[in-house]
């Protein structure tokens, strides 16, 4: 490969770790994108990679998050009370009581609980479909429909919220109710176009939670979520890669992970005081010249 074609690469890569957090759609763009810089590499491979460099930025989340969300500890930072209520009169499930509370912090565990079931519905629909979706969703018509319908939704969903106050202000207060409802929004991402943070960013907002609680939540959902799709697409290539190979998808990921450290940052930093309006736009003004672009270009083939 020539140097052109890393160059290509690593913009995938900044493409990724840019839009994978911001609610306007990774991999919409990303198949953009690829119309314009196409990679020397086989459309089999290119259908993989597209899924595999979130991998990157999923890391990032964990790099950023890992206090949150790591559950284990050791006994020396044990609480001092149970963290059951009551021992049980069963010795077995006694000791199961004490062991939870000297080694794992409980309510990491309940979100990690609570982040499985908003799993569910996408693993439910998405995995007998996915093959169905790549054929008949991935194009230019599809993407740019959706851009514009949830740029809509984002305008009209943050002036309903206006007048609203959120009752969800931390992350402990989504109950396994709200995430398997939010997990319901994440069905909607499997379109192309949607915005997995979007859809359910928008179902948080609708489900009562402040922006920052939304957007964390929709991060932590991410990870498991890319993971198994992540592994899908490596299965169905077989983990055989050639040098050149290994090499486009590493530093694919390495620049999505560093670029989405900065994303992810700045988006919890910028929703501190302003709303997601101005994401709205932005994907309705790429919508649009999304058909105006391919419109033209299949109008002057013909």
């Amino acid at each position: 490969m020539n140097l052109i074609e890393w160059l290509k690469v690593l913009l995938l890569g900044i493409v990724e770790g840019i839009t994978e957090w911001l609610p306007i759609s990774s991999t919409g763009h990303l198949i953009l994108v690829n119309e314009f810089i196409k990679l020397q590499q086989s459309p089999a491979f290119m259908e993989m990679f597209n899924v595999v460099i979130q991998l990157g930025a999923i890391l990032a989340v964990v790099a950023l998050y890992i206090e949150k969300l790591w559950p284990f500890h050791t006994r020396k930072y044990a609480p001092d009370k149970p963290v059951f209520a009551s021992p049980s009169d069963n010795k077995a499930l006694a000791w199961c009581q004490n062991f939870m509370t000297n080694y794992f912090y409980m309510d990491k565990i309940i979100l990690w609980l609570k982040i499985v079931v908003a799993c569910l519905p996408a693993m439910v629909i998405g995995l007998p479909l996915d093959d169905w979706m790549e054929e008949h969703l991935h194009n230019y018509f599809v993407v740019s429909l959706m851009l514009i319908i949830y740029g809509v939704l984002f305008i009209v969903i943050e002036n309903y919220n206006k007048t609203r106050k959120p009752s969800i202000r931390r992350l402990k207060d989504i109950t396994f109710q709200d995430a398997l409802l939010i997990g319901v929004f994440q069905v909607f991402s499997l379109i192309p176009g949607t915005s997995r943070s979007g859809a359910t960013i928008i179902g948080g907002i609708l489900l009562g939670a402040t922006r920052e609680v939304a957007a964390e939540f929709t991060f932590f959902l991410a990870i498991p979520v890319m993971f198994g799709a992540s592994l899908i697409k490596l299965l169905k290539f077989g983990f055989s890669f050639t040098g050149t190979e290994a090499s486009v998808l590493i530093i694919g990921m390495v620049s999505a992970f560093a670029v989405s450290i900065l994303s992810i940052k700045f988006l919890m930093g910028y929703i501190k005081k302003h709303d997601f309006k101005v994401f709205g736009w932005y994907r309705i003004a790429l919508g649009i010249l999304v058909l105006l672009y391919f419109g033209i270009k299949g109008f002057t083939a013909a």
